[in-house]
């Protein structure tokens, strides 16, 4: 089961390649893109879908990093937490004393 699994795996990252470099083979021909105040800059379709797709992970990435952090921070407070409340547990449970045993 598992040898099929990866087997999938594979075939499925083979077509997604197959599928990315058909695309980029067809489309070869240069495009302009134009930004502001007149600035040109002419390039293969491909390269410019590419850096753009770059980017936006790039972006996105960015946009998520203090939100992770703050997570992190949370968790790390919670892993705190909970080891000092079972330090405390287990400094009570020290304290407490035992009963007699039963016929004494």
């Amino acid at each position: 089961m598992k040898q099929l699994v990866w087997l999938f795996k594979w075939l499925l990252k083979a077509a997604i390649f197959f599928t990315l470099f058909a695309f980029a083979l067809n489309n070869q021909g240069d495009v302009t893109v134009q930004f502001f105040f007149g600035t040109r800059w002419t390039a293969p379709m491909v390269l410019v879908v590419l850096i753009t797709f770059a980017a936006g992970v790039a972006i996105g990435v960015l946009g998520m990093v203090p939100r992770w952090w703050r997570h992190r921070r949370a968790a790390k407070q919670a892993r705190n937490q909970a080891a000092t409340a079972l330090a405390t547990v287990a400094a009570e449970a020290d304290k407490t004393p035992t009963p007699p045993p039963h016929g004494l």
